[in-house]
């Protein structure tokens, strides 16, 4: 049987980045971004004791979360994880030879900043009784893509 050539989607890549950094990178074929963000994903997850969190959150040991993680560290992973789903999703693109559309970066970048402010605030009281360092950043890069999505709207109206 013939073997064929897949062309890959950018919400395929998209998928894979937010997998983790750097797969939807490599998988575009883009090998010297795709190794720096895993490097950096490895670097901020070992440094901020993400995986140890994720491991607490989900046995609903939510303070245990909040105590062993580095605050100086995570508050990089937001920017990280959001940037690399932008760039896996726009090479995608550009590889296919898609159009871009105007202002399609701005969920991303709201993304991010939400998500950086779910993680600013998720050992206070409000967010750290139930959510902590793991599910907040989680529930606000929901709002994020949303907000972005709504800013990108008007700007798509108004310009």
């Amino acid at each position: 049987m013939e073997e064929r050539s897949r062309k890959t989607t950018p919400i395929e890549m998209l998928c894979w980045s937010i997998a983790l950094p750097g797969f939807g990178q490599l998988m575009n074929k883009d090998y010297i971004k795709g190794i720096i963000f895993i490097i950096l994903e490895f670097l901020i997850n070992l440094q901020g004791g993400i995986n140890i969190a994720i491991v607490y959150s989900f046995q609903g040991r939510i303070e245990q979360a909040i105590n062993i993680v580095d605050y100086r560290w995570i508050m990089f992973y937001p920017c990280l994880y959001v940037f690399a789903m932008w760039d896996a999703y726009y090479s995608a693109k550009k590889k296919a030879k898609m159009t871009k559309k105007p202002f399609e970066s701005i969920p991303f970048s709201f993304a991010a900043y939400i998500t950086t402010i779910g993680v600013i605030f998720s050992n206070k009281p409000i967010l750290s009784i139930t959510f902590g360092p793991i599910f907040a950043p989680i529930i606000f890069i929901f709002i994020g893509f949303f907000l972005g999505g709504l800013v990108r709207k008007v700007m798509l109206k108004v310009f």
